[in-house]
């Protein structure tokens, strides 16, 4: 088993590393940069007030940068730096539950880094069956088990390899230092080194959760063949009786909502002019699904269409107790 000084040793060893792609950026309050590229260092966007801002060095250098774009949904920010020949941070391979995380940013006295762990697995969008998130959490930020210290907004949550796991943000949600994870962040910075900005699509409408009760006594089409010629594939807890993309039975009670039934969306408001009014969505619709796939929670409709601005999707919705189809071009805004 590997000792104590011996850990030591190679957490201090990846610091080092790390530290020679972090740079510190003067704007509204000193914070953190990241090396993502040749000349390109990803930060936190809240603090930038205007559109040239100065980037110290590791060695003490200072660079005037320009911010290329910002992104408010993911609070990040891609500068442009001219001159710049520091090593840009890798991805990561990919980090387990409970390994060991460093926090590093560069305030104004120098490198500064804290530990701590990969609390849980972070997925590209919120996951059927999970419990409800509300806040920053349910927006895809990565919690990172560190504590926050003044200026490492903008830093690097890195793995003991030295692979950058995400980018740092301290502003987000008070006491807590999260991150914006690797993968949607060096996608944020490829959208704003081409275009600037960063689209996020959305269909106008306001929902919440509703389950429709299986009346007792009453078997589902699933639990019918189930009991006759057993489990059929291709057919789940999605459906009204198992079919795909209609909504989701939970036999057995074993589901949240309660013992059994069926969970949508009800919309409970449709902003005027939007895509889902153009397509003739109602208050009081149900939405079961979308493209076939079932939709439960109001963060998880928000994570399927965020990036299919401009795309059609068809969604299935329940009105007056009748289920029919309607197709929808995702707005973007």
């Amino acid at each position: 088993m590997t000792n104590f000084s011996d850990l030591s040793n190679t957490m201090a060893d990846a610091v080092e590393a790390v530290s020679t792609s972090i740079v510190s950026v003067r704007a509204g309050r000193p914070i953190s940069g990241t090396v993502i590229g040749d000349g390109l260092i990803l930060t936190v966007a809240h603090v930038l007030h205007g559109d040239e801002v100065t980037v110290v060095t590791p060695d003490g250098r200072e660079l005037s940068a320009t911010v290329a774009g910002r992104d408010p949904a993911s609070d990040l920010a891609l500068l442009r730096v001219d001159g710049l020949d520091l090593p840009a941070l890798s991805a990561s391979d990919g980090v387990r539950v409970g390994e060991l995380l460093l926090a590093v940013g560069r305030p104004q006295h120098g490198v500064q880094a804290t530990l701590g762990m990969m609390e849980r697995q972070m997925t590209a969008s919120p996951a059927e069956g999970d419990a409800p998130e509300s806040g920053p959490r349910s927006r895809g930020w990565l919690p990172s088990g560190a504590a926050p210290f003044r200026g490492v907004s903008g830093g690097a949550l890195v793995d003991a390899r030295g692979g950058l796991v995400g980018v740092l943000n301290a502003g987000v949600l008070r006491g807590e230092l999260l991150a914006v994870p690797v993968g949607l962040a060096l996608k944020v910075a490829d959208l704003l080194g081409r275009t600037g900005r960063v689209p996020r699509g959305y269909l106008g409408i306001a929902t919440q959760p509703v389950m429709f009760p299986q009346a007792e006594g009453v078997e589902t089409e699933t639990e019918v063949e189930t009991r006759n010629r057993g489990p059929r594939r291709g057919r789940g807890r999605e459906g009204w009786g198992g079919g795909r993309g209609r909504g989701g039975w939970e036999p057995g009670g074993q589901g949240r909502w309660g013992q059994g039934g069926r969970v949508g969306l009800t919309i409970v408001s449709v902003e005027a002019d939007s895509p889902a009014a153009q397509a003739g969505l109602l208050v009081g619709d149900v939405l079961l699904s979308l493209d076939g796939e079932a939709v439960r929670r109001p963060p998880e409709l928000l994570w399927r269409v965020r990036e299919r601005a401009g795309q059609s999707v068809s969604a299935r919705i329940l009105r007056g107790g009748q289920e029919q189809d309607v197709t929808l071009v995702v707005g973007e805004r």
